[in-house]
């Protein structure tokens, strides 16, 4: 695979404890892992040179924030213009992801909304687009699962 970095089994102990706590220090994170902090440093710096670390952050819960409706909506696009409308779809604030898929669809866009209002008003904003032939909305109704990370 081009671009692959090899990681060993010190690297894989990294970044299991940055996908449990992100803020740890450098100093904490070598405890943790059992090896000399300087270590620790130059292994996070390799890691994030080459694109396995690609940033940190919170994990937040957004229906505490009021964002109670979440939604998968797929969309069928004109196809000379599909990277154009993930683009446009990435930018609006409501959506946390677009993933361009194989299959009945072109697009699948996953995004969070206050209400069923402010759903339907991004779904009808997107219907405007003409260059979106079709679209089809699920809305979810409980998380069983949702982590960002894969076991290491």
């Amino acid at each position: 695979m081009a671009g692959q970095v090899f990681i060993d089994e010190v690297d894989r102990k990294i970044l299991r404890e940055l996908a449990r706590n992100s803020r740890l220090s450098i100093r904490e994170l070598a405890r943790r892992v059992g090896v000399p902090h300087t270590t620790v440093h130059e292994r996070v710096r390799r890691l994030e040179r080459g694109g396995i670390i690609q940033g940190y952050t919170a994990r937040i819960d957004y229906k505490r924030l009021g964002y109670m409706v979440t939604a998968l909506i797929l969309a069928n696009v004109i196809g000379r213009h599909i990277v154009e409308v993930e683009e446009w779809l990435s930018r609006h604030q409501n959506v946390m992801a677009v993933y361009d898929i194989t299959g009945e669809y072109d697009i699948a866009i996953m995004a969070s909304f206050k209400d069923i209002d402010e759903l339907d008003s991004f779904v009808k904003e997107v219907l405007k687009n003409p260059w979106i032939k079709q679209t089809r909305t699920s809305i979810v109704f409980r998380k069983v699962k949702e982590w960002p990370h894969l076991p290491l």
